[in-house]
């Protein structure tokens, strides 16, 4: 098993270019976008146990989480942005947070405001699930500051949780309905040295589907909802709720890697293959029912419906991440990048303030206002413009914290060979077993594939070549080279000393297809160039999108779209007449002309109003 060391991102700079952008924005506008609005919901006044006039069961089972999120996300902003003003907030948060803390160790507002009689009582009520984000949002502070109260506070947590479901088994279930506290003790391990805390996370990845812990109160579901169908070193597909799953399967990775556990790393291999190859949209989108927010079967990836929860993508894109570590494929961090620029990014707006839940991948505005005679158990589409704020407000606060951390996904080390998973203008100086190592790159990635490397004291460098990548040439201190490839990787022996790495990936524009079991996408096609899946809007290309036919041959220009600062395509297509009289059937015509298209990145729609969207178009 290989056993890769991903570099943090404080080790990493992202100096300019697509990222930076989005960092900015982060830092400048989203992270107190979201603090505006969940102050305005009494999300923070909740820390100090205190409930929300007029809304009855408040504070709802998930606000910690979301206000961990947020303190997690500040405290990456704060690695790289020192900000007085931004400390100040998240200590007054801490401070609530360690006044409202139980002798024992327990927090958790929902149950100690509401109903403290039935903490640690229901499965599903997102105790565990809390308190593991708290324990991620402790150990980011801690990093970033070097303040140690809020870890403190989630170690005496961690301490009660083991106390309560290892040592006394006194909770009424073993393991949590949501995962997610798996990952956060693991890295409190590694904060703390405290080996009790991975021990804890290896409990609740092997008590999983070995105990009857089906909650009365999910009725509606059985146990693979929440991946308690089969131990987890038996499962092999990805099954119901799509974000606990990747949660759960990261976790898995990261035990396998920690462990050298070869069955759980097999299990984990499986499960991330019937994701890659079965279930997952072109966009790295995942999770394609509304109902349970769930994997359904193989191929089952409709558009106009589509869920594909933003967190689910984040998740993914992190157990990918995970998986390169323990597995030498470049398929790896393939899927990591489809999803980071497509699937993940479309759930976040072009000004940095407000987010979608969902990510379909057809819009058509008609359809919302059809069931005109029916108030209730309408038809279920996923809304078109994005939110500031959800009653379930899980994404905006993912979103922001792996923007702000995007630098975890560049490079691994194993035994002096540093591998490149991703592209971005960056620089990067950390400690490998053979010595310090510096990298600087210089690309305008994801538009343009021409990638130059400065790089100081590596002896191997091994470049991903993108699956999506048919043409690739790369140049070593201006001299073109041909390395030997391996798993989708290039490998180059350096040596050490100073270097300039060049390496140019061809993007011409792809038209892609789906398996012909993907029923819905059949006879259709995806624009694509590099890693970034494209799509037609109404507001460009006029009504009627699922009519219009893309040529196969057609010549393609690329440029600026300025109203919306992205890359463009444009082509000459085709489409119907459209004649106002026109019966509504008729005989088959040959009756097209042709139509000037224009297509936008995927992760920029629905930000000019409410119009038309599709990815998958007919092909002529």
């Amino acid at each position: 098993m290989k056993h890769q060391q991903r570099v943090d991102f404080s080790k990493v700079s992202i100096d300019g270019g697509f990222w930076k952008a989005k960092q900015d924005m982060v830092a400048g506008t989203s992270l107190m976008a979201v603090y505006a609005r969940f102050a305005e919901t009494g999300r923070f006044e909740a820390l100090k146990l205190k409930g929300v006039e007029g809304q009855p069961d408040t504070p709802h089972i998930f606000w910690d989480s979301d206000t961990a999120k947020w303190i997690e996300s500040a405290a990456y902003v704060l690695q790289k942005r020192p900000n007085p003003e931004l400390e100040r907030l998240v200590d007054s948060l801490v401070d609530d947070m360690v006044e409202s803390q139980m002798p024992d160790g327990y927090f958790q507002s929902h149950f100690q405001t509401v109903e403290p009689e039935n903490r640690w009582t229901r499965r599903q009520d997102h105790e565990l699930y809390c308190a593991g984000h708290l324990m991620e949002a402790a150990v980011a502070y801690y990093e970033a500051t070097g303040k140690d109260a809020f870890l403190k506070m989630v170690c005496r947590m961690a301490d009660h949780i083991e106390r309560v479901f290892v040592r006394e088994g006194s909770a009424k279930f073993h393991s949590p309905g949501h995962e997610e506290i798996e990952l956060a003790l693991v890295r409190l391990y590694h904060c703390t040295g405290e080996r009790r805390y991975l021990e804890l996370a290896e409990y609740f990845v092997n008590v999983r589907g070995t105990a009857k812990d089906h909650d009365s109160s999910y009725a509606w579901c059985n146990p693979r909802y929440y991946q308690a169908h089969l131990p987890v070193r038996e499962q092999t597909t990805a099954e119901g709720h799509a974000v606990r799953a990747v949660y759960l399967y990261n976790a898995m990775a990261r035990l396998a890697l920690e462990t050298g556990d070869e069955r759980l790393c097999s299990a984990a291999k499986k499960i991330f293959n019937n994701i890659a190859d079965r279930r997952m949209y072109i966009t790295g989108g995942i999770g394609s029912s509304s109902v349970g927010e769930a994997f359904t079967v193989d191929y089952h990836l409709p558009n106009l419906t589509a869920y594909a929860e933003s967190c689910a993508a984040l998740g993914l894109a992190l157990f990918a991440q995970q998986m390169a570590q323990i597995d030498e494929d470049a398929r790896y961090a393939d899927v990591a990048e489809r999803a980071m620029y497509n699937g993940f990014l479309s759930s976040v707006s072009l000004d940095g303030k407000a987010f979608f839940y969902e990510n379909p991948l057809e819009i058509d505005p008609m359809l919302h206002h059809k069931d005109v005679s029916v108030d209730e158990n309408k038809e279920r589409f996923p809304i078109m413009q994005r939110k500031e704020v959800f009653e379930c407000s899980c994404c905006p606060p993912n979103i922001i914290r792996f923007i702000a951390s995007i630098g975890n996904f560049l490079y691994t080390h194993e035994r002096g060979m540093v591998y490149v998973h991703q592209y971005m203008e960056s620089s990067a100086r950390f400690e490998t077993e053979a010595g310090p190592v510096s990298l600087v790159q210089r690309t305008a990635y994801p538009y343009d594939g021409a990638v130059a490397i400065d790089v100081q004291g590596v002896r191997e460098l091994a470049l991903r070549i993108p699956g999506w990548c048919g043409e690739w040439s790369a140049m070593v201190d201006g001299n073109a080279v041909q390395p030997q490839c391996r798993r989708g990787y290039a490998l180059l022996a350096l040596g050490g000393g100073s270097h300039t790495v060049e390496l140019t990936l061809a993007m011409p524009v792809c038209l892609v297809a789906a398996n012909p079991k993907v029923q819905q996408d059949a006879g259709r096609v995806a624009v694509m160039r590099g890693p970034l899946v494209y799509c037609l809007e109404g507001v460009d290309n006029g009504a009627y999108l699922r009519d219009i036919r893309v040529d196969r041959t057609a010549d393609w220009s690329i440029g600026w779209e300025n109203g919306l600062g992205v890359q463009a395509l444009s082509c000459t297509g085709w489409r119907r007449r459209l004649d106002p009289a026109a019966p509504l059937y008729a005989p088959l015509q040959d009756d097209l002309e042709p139509a000037s298209l224009k297509w936008i990145p995927y992760f920029a729609f629905a930000n000019r109003g409410e119009t038309e969207m599709i990815v998958w178009v007919q092909v002529r």
